[in-house]
């Protein structure tokens, strides 16, 4: 009969004292597998949960799940599903990231980290976390397709071109691809081939007039104006109340010196979104060429002025407008000055 000492020393100890007394050694791997046995089953109940939109019960077993069995990534992956769902963005990221350290070959676990990443602004983050999703799934259109508009929004023009490519080879059936890419060739200047990829869109889903103003503007950019405008007025036809439709009719008009519809079309793209900067400054440029046309209509600079205010309001970064603004301010006369200096004083 083995006895042991009355005090147990290190595992490896005991497990050394099993072996010479002739004791099977499997009760510590048993102990082992009954807890991952009994952590997959906290995992079924808990995926039960979520399809029933139980989601703080789903939670508590997969918490459980995860101490039984530390190294189980899938508890971890559910859990990252369910703090998405509820909205707690930073406590799904970490949850992926744990399941990753457990199974870095998941795909899914990867491709949702890189939403993630890429919804919270973290964009190196999300390019490499899309890069790993391409790795390991280098077919997967939406893998491709999401680490294009991550490069595209880094500045990385040639770079989205490319995987705007791939996924292209990967579904050309798609019309999305084809408008990304535009946008990226327009970005690049290459005009003649971001028309063709916004015509490669339109022709897999004609009802998109945003991709009808992408390639409206694409025209402006070679000053092909009439063709800009037809395109426009169609995109009008399909939606009447987008806003950047009629603000792009406005800068199109505008550039064709129609000042009288460009303003028409300039208050009509405030009536659908009385914010867009764009629209506001347009609207600022037409009041100050009518002033400056008649320098008598003074209530034309300051409707100029106040359209100008309010497009920094909505977007502060506009360089041009500032500049504008401080040139075209009115200024105090000395005397004035001086009038204003007295009547501050306590």
């Amino acid at each position: 009969m083995l006895r042991l000492p009355e005090r147990l020393g290190s595992r490896r100890q005991i497990l050394t004292m099993l072996v010479a007394g002739g004791i099977v050694i499997g009760t510590f791997s048993g102990c082992t597998q009954v807890r991952r046995f009994r952590a997959k089953q906290y995992v079924a109940s808990g995926e039960k949960l979520m399809h029933q939109d139980d989601l703080e019960s789903a939670l508590v077993e997969f918490r459980t799940a995860a101490q039984l069995d530390p190294q189980l990534a899938l508890a971890h992956s559910n859990m990252g599903t369910i703090y998405r769902r509820l909205g707690d963005y930073e406590l799904a990221i970490d949850s992926f990231v744990e399941a990753l350290r457990r199974d870095p070959s998941s795909f899914n676990d990867t491709f949702n980290l890189g939403q993630l990443y890429h919804f919270t602004k973290r964009l190196a983050q999300a390019i490499q976390t899309y890069l790993h999703a391409i790795e390991l799934d280098p077919a997967d259109f939406d893998a491709q397709l999401n680490l294009g508009v991550c490069y595209q929004q880094s500045g990385e023009q040639p770079m989205a071109i490319e995987h705007f490519e791939k996924a292209i080879e990967i579904d050309s059936a798609s019309p999305h691809a084809f408008v990304n890419l535009g946008v990226a060739l327009h970005a690049q200047r290459r005009y003649y081939e971001a028309i063709r990829a916004f015509n490669e869109a339109i022709e897999r889903d004609p009802a998109q007039p945003q991709v009808l103003v992408n390639l409206a503007r694409t025209y402006m950019s070679q000053n092909r104006h009439k063709m800009a405008r037809l395109t426009l007025q169609h995109a009008i036809k399909l939606d009447s109340n987008l806003a950047a439709t009629h603000e792009a009719l406005g800068y199109c008009l505008f550039k064709t010196r129609d000042f009288g519809a460009s303003e028409r079309a300039y208050q009509q793209a405030l009536t659908c979104d009385d914010r867009l900067p764009r629209a506001h400054a347009g609207l600022g440029s037409i009041y100050m060429v009518g002033f400056l046309k008649d320098k008598t209509r003074v209530e034309l600079r300051d409707r100029a002025l106040e359209h100008w205010h309010r497009s920094l309001e909505a977007d502060p970064h506009q360089p041009r407008v500032r500049k504008l603004i401080a040139r075209y301010q009115p200024k105090d006369a000395p005397q004035d000055r001086e009038l204003l200096s007295q009547l501050s004083m306590p």
